[in-house]
C-alpha cells in the first residue's frame, strides 16, 4: 500500500530521444570527411566524403561528391557518387552522376542524370 519513493540515481536510464533538428551547411563551407546526423541536413556548400542522415537536401549551389545514405534525398544542386535512399527527388536544376538504390523516385523535367538506378527490395 505504501512504498518508498524511488531513488532518482538508481532509476533505469530512459531511452535517448532524438531531438535532432535541421543542420544547414552554409554555402561558404567545404567539408572533407564523414557527416552523420539523426536529423535533416541541408547542403548549401560542398561535401567530399560520406553523408548519412535521416533526410538530406542538396541546395541549388550545393555539391556532394561521395556517398549519401538517407531515408529521403532531394537534389537541386550537384551530386557525384553513390546513393542509398528511400525517397529520391531530383529537381529541375539537379545535375547527378551516381549509382542510385531507391524505393521511390521523382524526376522533374530538366534534371540531368547519368548513372544507374536500382530498386531497393
Amino acid at each position: 500500500m505504501f512504498s518508498k519513493p524511488a531513488d532518482p540515481l538508481s532509476a533505469p536510464p530512459r531511452p535517448a530521444q532524438s531531438n535532432a533538428g535541421k543542420s544547414v551547411l552554409a554555402s561558404d563551407l567545404k567539408i572533407v570527411g564523414e557527416i552523420t546526423s539523426s536529423g535533416a541536413v541541408e547542403v548549401m556548400g560542398e561535401i567530399d566524403g560520406t553523408l548519412s542522415a535521416r533526410s538530406v537536401t542538396i541546395g541549388g549551389e550545393g555539391r556532394v561528391k561521395g556517398s549519401v545514405q538517407s531515408e529521403t534525398l532531394e537534389v537541386k544542386g550537384a551530386l557525384d557518387g553513390r546513393v542509398a535512399t528511400g525517397g529520391f527527388t531530383l529537381r529541375a536544376t539537379a545535375k547527378v552522376e551516381a549509382d542510385i538504390t531507391y524505393a521511390t523516385v521523382v524526376i522533374e523535367s530538366g534534371a540531368q542524370i547519368e548513372g544507374s538506378f536500382k530498386l531497393a527490395r
